[in-house]
């Protein structure tokens, strides 16, 4: 018979509970990565409702135009700094898909160990999502773009704090139910504050971007006007005013 002693015993118990703890620990950590929420690979598809938000000529109002958009992912790559990237094709058509897929840009994504950026066809890069995914997790996912030079356009999108809310719920899309998704809240400002009034300045800034599980990005509602009163005439919206409604009907 094998004698062995209690404290023995009691040390590779110890052991094993540790062993047991940490690859616990491994499994609950990797279902809060990033990546879960926004899988990338060549030959992936994503197909949205887009309403898109533009100002006419004299800009008095804001008018709502609906397209369907398909982005495609293609091949990868290394990107300057030695990370894998992946190059997205984006196609547009009309509601009912009778035009035919048009070019209208490409994107690219870049998935780290800590999160996922989007570098998007005006040179801007955002931080999508980080890594761990769980409630009130905040970031600043422009802190990449130039938004504080005298010449920059995009001088609306500094500071913007992002952050994590319904971590693991549903999500109801043109798809239709969507489970196990998270909302990324980016802006919801006004300022001034208060209802909108022509006669008096007001600019609106809102972002939320909703992603699924082993799907991507579900749905994205971003809005930004500046509106200027007129004098003599009535004001208008300043150029550059534009939304952007993505709304997913199917993923292959």
């Amino acid at each position: 018979m094998i004698n062995k002693s209690p404290v023995k015993l009691f040390a590779v118990f110890i052991c094993f509970q540790f062993f047991i703890s940490c690859t616990k620990q491994d499994t609950i950590s990797s279902s809060f990565k990033a990546i879960n929420y926004y899988p990338v690979a060549a030959g992936k598809v994503w197909i949205y409702r887009l309403d898109s938000t533009t100002t006419p000529d004299f800009g008095s109002a804001l008018v709502i135009t609906s397209y369907h958009i398909k982005d495609s992912v293609a091949t990868s790559f290394l990107d300057n700094t030695n990370r894998t990237s992946w190059i997205v094709y984006r196609f547009i058509s009309d509601t009912l898909e009778l035009t035919g897929w048009q070019s209208l840009s490409t994107y690219y994504i870049t998935p780290t160990a800590t999160d996922i950026e989007v570098l998007d066809d005006n040179n801007q890069r955002f931080i999508k999502l980080v890594t761990p995914v769980v409630p009130n997790k905040t970031w600043q996912g422009n802190s990449y773009i130039d938004t504080r030079s005298i010449t920059s356009p995009v001088q609306y999108l500094d500071g913007w704090n992002y952050i994590y809310a319904a971590v693991d719920s549903s999500y109801t899309t043109l798809a239709g139910v969507i489970d196990s998704t998270v909302t990324v809240l980016q802006q919801d400002e006004t300022s001034p504050e208060g209802a909108f009034n022509p006669d008096y300045f007001q600019q609106r800034d809102y972002s939320v971007e909703v992603y699924a599980k082993g799907i991507g990005l579900v749905y994205k509602d971003f809005l930004h006007w500046i509106w200027q009163p007129g004098d003599q005439q009535p004001g208008s919206y300043q150029d550059g005013s534009y939304g952007i409604r993505l709304n997913l009907i199917k993923t292959k």
